[in-house]
């Protein structure tokens, strides 16, 4: 079942629990809404009440203008008070960058699991941030989704293959393609805020062993800043982790000693 939230600025922010347990937010990344995650909502459950959202602008959830950062923090601060107060984290992506930015900021996250926040990735290093996030949002003025989810893909080192484009989750990624520039505002220039020492609860960063080589160096570089993180390499990974591969983990870590 849907239910709603409205954030500090009245934006509503939809979401669905499942299972029982303590609360788990999962908290997706770029062209990913509440669905995304449905695979591992159903290993997770049995463990925990899982809380899966649709970030602001996808999805069931409104948006209101102009983004930034802090609204979306506000967004999970927002949530976790739905949650009872205070909760877990498991962010994928910009979605861990997210969590790690929340939690520094004060909000009630009592772990946070991060799976290869986009630091240190490198890619277009003659070109700053702002004017990449700004053609990505040029193309979507002029209404050009798939164009804009295109940029996004060969931005990040990926092959594009047409293909995908007949692809039944292709439609998908253009319903939330209005967002990017979100996720883009969100992991900025690429380098790991020194603001992230703030955190002060148990941190997991991990990454998969098939991903290229700036995975390993983001965790590293965010470990070398959150006092006490832990790291974890999962063999076979990439960035697209598997559920399966990474549920074990997750409830492994969460279910340690309470925090």
């Amino acid at each position: 079942m849907i239910e709603f939230q409205s954030s500090a600025d009245g934006t509503e922010i939809a979401f669905e629990r499942t299972g029982e347990g303590p609360a788990l937010i999962v908290i997706g990344g770029a062209l990913n809404s509440r669905r995304s995650a449905g695979m591992l909502v159903g290993l997770l459950a049995p463990h925990f009440t899982v809380y899966a959202y649709d970030r602001r602008g996808r999805g069931e959830s409104s948006d209101t203008l102009p983004y930034s950062p802090g609204r979306e923090i506000e967004d999970l601060k927002t949530l976790i008070a739905a949650a009872g107060g205070s909760a877990y984290a498991y962010g994928h992506s910009s979605g861990a960058i997210l969590a790690l930015e929340a939690a520094a900021a004060g909000a009630a996250i009592r772990k946070i699991a991060a799976y290869e926040p986009p630091y240190l990735t490198g890619h277009a290093p003659d070109e700053p941030w702002e004017n990449f996030r700004d053609r990505v949002q040029a193309a979507l003025n002029e209404g050009d989704q798939e164009g804009a989810v295109e940029l996004f893909i060969r931005h990040t080192g990926s092959d594009f293959d047409e293909g995908i484009k007949t692809m039944p989750w292709w439609p998908a990624l253009l319903s939330v393609a209005n967002t990017l520039p979100y996720d883009l505002t969100l992991t900025s220039d690429g380098r790991v805020p020194e603001r992230l020492s703030n955190i002060q609860v148990p941190t997991l960063g991990i990454y998969g062993g098939a991903s290229p080589s700036w995975a390993g160096n983001a965790i590293n570089a965010v470990a070398a800043v959150v006092p006490g993180m832990k790291k974890e390499k999962l063999e076979g990974q990439d960035h697209a982790v598997s559920h399966d591969a990474v549920a074990p983990l997750l409830i492994d870590f969460f279910n340690s000693a309470p925090a």
